[in-house]
C-alpha cells in the first residue's frame, strides 16, 4: 500500500499514519520529521529549514524531494508508505508521481482528512503545550492555514481529478477517524 495523507495542519495526519503504520507494517514517512531532525542535527539543511519553517513558511520543493527520494529507497519502504505532509502543492504532486513512476511504486490511494479550522486551531494549540513545537505558536500556526488554503488545498483537486482521492471526517475518537481511513483505502 501506498498511501498519501493529506488535510490541514493539525488535522490528524501525524496521529492517523503513525497508527496506520502499526495496522498495515508499512513505512510512516513524515517530511516535518525528516526537517525537524535536520534541525535539530544541526545540519545546514536544518538551519535553512527553521528560518522557513519558524515563519510559517513551507521549504523548497528541490530540497523535499530530494530527500524524499532518498528515503524512498530505504529498505523499510519496500512494501509501502504513508506520506504524511507531502506533497503540498500541486508542483510537488506532479515531481512526486515522477519520482514514484521512475522508481516503480506508484500511489494507490490519498486521503483527505477534513476537519473544520476552529477545531485545528484548537488542536494545534493543545500540541503545542504537548510537545513544545516551536512551528506551532499563534502567528506561524495562522502563516501554515493561509498557505494551505493557498497552495496544498488544490493538490485535493489534482487528486480528485485523477480518481484517487477520497476525503474522510477527520473529527471524533481516533479508532473511529482510522476506521473509516481504512475503509475509504479499501473501497
Amino acid at each position: 500500500m501506498r498511501l498519501v495523507l493529506l488535510g490541514p495542519p493539525g488535522s490528524g495526519k501525524g496521529t492517523q499514519a503513525t497508527r496506520l503504520k502499526e495496522k498495515l507494517g508499512i513505512a510512516h514517512i513524515s517530511t516535518g520529521d525528516m526537517l525537524r531532525a535536520e534541525i535539530a542535527a544541526g545540519t545546514e539543511l536544518g538551519k535553512q529549514a527553521k528560518t522557513v519553517m519558524d515563519a510559517g513558511n513551507l521549504v523548497s520543493d528541490d530540497i523535499l524531494l530530494g530527500m524524499l527520494e532518498s528515503r524512498l529507497t530505504q529498505a523499510d519502504v519496500a512494501k509501502g508508505f504513508i506520506l504524511d505532509g507531502y506533497p503540498r502543492n500541486v508542483a510537488q504532486a506532479n515531481a512526486m508521481d515522477g519520482l514514484l513512476a521512475k522508481i516503480g511504486q506508484p500511489l494507490d490511494a490519498v486521503v483527505q482528512l477534513d476537519v473544520a479550522t476552529e477545531l485545528l486551531v484548537d488542536r494545534i494549540a493543545g500540541r503545542a503545550k504537548e510537545q513544545g513545537r516551536a512551528d506551532d505558536n499563534p502567528e506561524a500556526v495562522r502563516q501554515r492555514l493561509q498557505v494551505y488554503n493557498d497552495q496544498t488545498a488544490p493538490v485535493v483537486d489534482f487528486y480528485a481529478g485523477r480518481g484517487t482521492l477520497a476525503r474522510v471526517d477527520g473529527v471524533g475518537e481516533l479508532d473511529e477517524i482510522e476506521a473509516r481511513i481504512l475503509a475509504a483505502i479499501k473501497a
